[in-house]
């Protein structure tokens, strides 16, 4: 049977995107990057006017946010599976604002964190349900040019964050940062009013599996937990975390509609697109937390220049996933997938046969290394989730999101692990170590990107 094919019985799937449904799909899914990197300008005032240490607002503020997103990517995508994509978008929209919301309006660290929490909750439900619509919205020859450009949506919301927030801190309040949301997304309940036609409501909904999603959240919070963690509870919590994703790998053999439908990485192209996601990501994100670092200790730079030297990469990256997405309709998603990953790995080798005498310096490689990333994202997520059947496809986009947060955390944890080794004169030293770690990681995403489908295999029946 084709991946698009229905299995009998199924909740019939999601038919046509019209414009206005892919910009409400855009405006929305832009907020999720955007509010992960737009908090951290403002912890200081928001300290300030609370009499908070950075230390307890960064754990509440920030670590909750991507606890929660990390947590909640697998049953909130299999949601959508059950409720119907549209239905669970409209859900985490309105939690968005609502949470967006009580942002705006809280007076204590404890009302702050609670609503980046809600808000954390709904943006797990708006990316997988974004991602299902997507791939279930339109014919196979347009996904790759699609998911490129939602990429790209995606990849701009977190370089504008820092940006962003800052002149919203200056010029008005801390408290904005929330409120601006609130009428981009009433703009994209808007469009999506009347957009599309509305789904069908299934004539039977399993009931949702929660001991499996309560397994998942268990163990996945601990492994990220314990990345934070000092000895000897970084070894602790995460082998805690994995013996309960085993526990949670039985129950779900035995569970007739899982959370995690372990089948889903027998497929080639799903496990391969979900590995090279997970492992560009860990180059990307400790790449983004390494650099500063090393500009601070060595030059002594000032954040504004930093921030515009990391800028070159990021604006590389909105550039090139829409790139690769068309790239992927000529070359296919393997060629189109190796090519970015070797690309990327050419930057990374710069960096670190380089002594970086200056932040200049950095430009052209994390040029090269930001073009390279993004050019094989497209058409990694596009073949992967194209392999999926349509009663899947929120279960493997959320299974595809978690992915990514996880190769995050490993990237953070492994420069983390590196940078307490030594002392500030050994930072030259601990740039090549980590640049090693990262090289590596992009160089098995390019043998990965070996089994993605060519052209051939990726064209429409």
């Amino acid at each position: 049977m084709s991946a698009d094919a229905l299995p009998a019985g199924a909740r019939p799937a999601e038919t046509g995107l019209s414009p206005r449904t892919m910009l409400a799909l855009g405006l929305t899914t832009l907020l999720v990057p955007l509010n992960s990197t737009m908090i951290a300008v403002a912890l200081p005032t928001i300290g300030h006017e609370f009499g908070a240490g950075l230390g307890t607002l960064s754990q509440w503020l920030v670590t909750s946010y991507l606890l929660v997103g990390i947590v909640l990517q697998g049953p909130g995508g299999k949601l959508g599976d059950l409720w119907g994509h549209r239905r669970v978008l409209t859900v985490g929209q309105v939690m968005f604002a609502l949470g967006a919301l009580s942002g705006f309006f809280a007076r204590n660290v404890a009302m702050l964190a609670v609503a980046r929490m809600l808000m954390a909750a709904a943006g797990a439900v708006i990316t997988p349900s974004a991602m299902a619509l997507l791939r279930n919205g339109l014919p196979v020859e347009r996904r790759a040019r699609a998911f490129g450009m939602f990429g790209a949506i995606m990849s701009l919301g977190a370089a504008l964050g820092p940006m962003l927030g800052g002149e919203l801190v200056s010029r008005l309040s801390w408290s904005f940062i929330f409120l601006v949301n609130v009428p981009v997304l009433a703009l994209a309940l808007l469009l999506a009013r009347g957009g599309t036609p509305a789904e069908s409501a299934p004539a039977h909904r399993p009931a949702f599996d929660l001991v499996g999603s309560v397994l998942l959240g268990l163990g996945l919070g601990l492994i990220v937990m314990g990345t934070k963690s000092p000895a000897p509870w970084v070894v602790v919590l995460p082998g805690v975390g994995l013996v309960l994703l085993g526990v949670l790998y039985t129950w779900e053999r035995k569970h007739a509609h899982p959370v995690i439908d372990f089948q889903l990485f027998r497929l080639r192209a799903f496990s391969a697109g979900s590995a090279i996601i997970a492992l560009q990501n860990l180059a990307m994100y400790g790449i983004l937390f390494q650099l500063p670092y090393l500009f601070t200790q060595r030059f002594g730079e000032d954040t504004g220049r930093t921030g515009r030297t990391m800028l070159a990469m990021m604006v590389m990256m909105a550039l090139g996933t829409p790139l690769g997405g068309r790239l992927s309709e000529r070359w296919g998603a393997r060629t189109t997938a190796v090519t970015g990953a070797l690309l990327g790995l050419s930057g990374m080798t710069l960096l670190a046969a380089r002594t970086v005498d200056s932040p200049n310096e950095a430009i052209l490689p994390l040029m090269l290394l930001g073009f390279g990333l993004s050019l094989g994202n497209a058409p990694s997520q596009a073949a992967a989730m194209s392999s999926v059947d349509r009663g899947r496809s929120g279960m493997a986009a959320g299974v595809m999101s978690t992915t990514r947060y996880l190769g995050g955390v490993v990237g953070i944890a492994i420069l983390g692990g590196v940078l307490s080794q030594g002392v500030a004169a050994a930072t030259e030293r601990q740039h090549h170590t980590v640049m090693a770690f990262f090289g590596v990681a992009l160089a098995l995403s390019a043998l990965v990107g070996l089994a993605l489908p060519r052209r051939e295999e990726t064209a429409p029946r």
